[in-house]
């Protein structure tokens, strides 16, 4: 191999590169966000990957520079590459690097606000420190074995402490990070290191933080509605690893948003949709959430949601995936007597059997229903009813 060749190689940096192909551009479908989490899943498998290559390489460099007798600045050169390609791998010295970094960038933006409330310009450099510290610790979600020093430097509380940050810059950055740490692909990868942090997000109460932070978040802005939508896959990340805390995600005031979100008549996002999948996921196998939305009186909000779709047919597949997922729900919540009782008060009834009539896209969806709300000694009142407003002939 030619010298001048070993002498040029330079390894490359650590932090995570993006290129054109990977970078969904200013995409805001469904399938661009759910592009983007792929994307971070496979971050992390690409940087310890290239990182391994790169070392390799470089100890046959310099096991063949030895052997072709180099000059010994030449032998210096290749040594100091070596060096910064086994720094690349994130060991524990570097993930404590990393949290206190982002520790002390923490603590200073904190104290500039304090000390300079009305004065932007005196704390915006901390501000900038604080994002890019951010930046820096989506670096850990590469070496999910270290998750548990994460909690044992009690930096848990710090990064749930800026969910709520006044610069919505911040808050959304935050929730990037809080995704790209909870992804299943990397928690499942080391299921002790994510164990310890899943309990000590919930322990440090993330859900109401959570809420708190998406609530002040404006989602005609592009990149705010981006944090929502991370917001969203944060809660199905910890569900699909612990579904138990669906009851506490609710609790939490989840359900009383999804039920906002679904009723404020705004035109159909992502966002929009991932929140139908939510929901779907919280009343799915939940008594306790079921009975709740029943009490939030929210099941005629489900009603009218549907009534849309008696007459037409969803724009795109992913409106389609939307209808599917409030036939769902309701579906869920019907399990339970008493949102039966509320459905034939609410003359769901009448919709489903206008949905069978009309023959659109929805007819499928309000059998599904129909057979929740019919079937069992629970749906007795239903079954009376439906022959009264002359079901059985719309049927056969």
């Amino acid at each position: 191999m030619d010298v001048s060749e070993i002498t040029k190689f330079k390894p490359a940096n650590l932090p995570r590169m993006t290129t054109q192909e990977e970078d969904p551009e200013d995409d805001d479908s469904f399938e661009s966000q759910a592009l983007k989490r792929k994307l971070a899943r496979k971050r992390a498998q690409e940087i310890a990957a290239k990182a391994e290559m790169e070392r390799e390489m470089l100890e046959r460099q310099a096991k063949m520079a030895k052997k072709d007798g180099l000059s010994e600045s030449e032998r210096e050169k290749i040594e100091e590459m070596l060096e910064q390609s086994e720094e690349a791998t994130l060991d524990e010295t570097g993930v404590k690097k990393i949290i206190l970094q982002f520790e002390k960038r923490t603590l200073k933006n904190q104290e500039s606000r304090i000390k300079f409330p009305d004065q932007p310009e005196k704390f915006m450099e901390s501000e900038m420190e604080l994002h890019d510290a951010l930046q820096e610790m989506h670096n850990l979600a590469t070496v999910p074995d270290f998750y548990p020093i994460i909690v044992d430097l009690n930096c848990v509380p710090s990064i749930l402490g800026i969910l709520c940050h006044d610069n919505s810059d911040i808050s959304v950055a935050t929730l990037d990070l809080l995704q790209e740490l909870t992804d299943v692909d990397t928690m499942n990868e080391s299921e002790e290191g994510a164990e310890s942090l899943i309990q000590a997000l919930i322990d440090n109460q993330i859900f109401s933080l959570m809420i708190a932070c998406i609530e002040k978040l404006d989602e005609t802005v592009k990149e705010e509605a981006d944090g929502v939508h991370n917001g969203l896959a944060i809660v199905e990340n910890i569900i699909e690893f612990r579904p138990a805390v669906a009851k506490e995600v609710a609790d939490a005031g989840f359900m009383t948003w999804l039920i906002k979100k679904l009723k404020v008549k705004v035109p159909f996002d992502a966002n929009k949709l991932y929140s139908s999948e939510i929901l779907s996921i919280l009343l799915q196998n939940e008594p306790s959430n079921r009975e709740m939305f029943g009490e939030l009186e929210a099941i005629d909000s489900m009603l009218q949601q549907l009534a849309y779709y008696k007459r037409y047919d969803p724009n795109q597949q992913e409106e389609f995936e939307f209808m599917e997922n409030l036939f769902n729900c309701l579906c869920s919540l019907l399990l339970e007597k008493d949102n039966r009782d509320r459905f034939l008060q609410g003359e769901g009834l009448q919709l489903m059997n206008l949905m069978l009539r009309e023959k659109k896209k929805s007819r499928s969806g309000a059998l599904r229903v129909l057979d929740h709300a019919l079937s069992g000694n629970d749906g007795v009142q239903n079954c009376v009813k439906f022959i009264e407003i002359l079901g059985l002939r719309t049927i056969f």
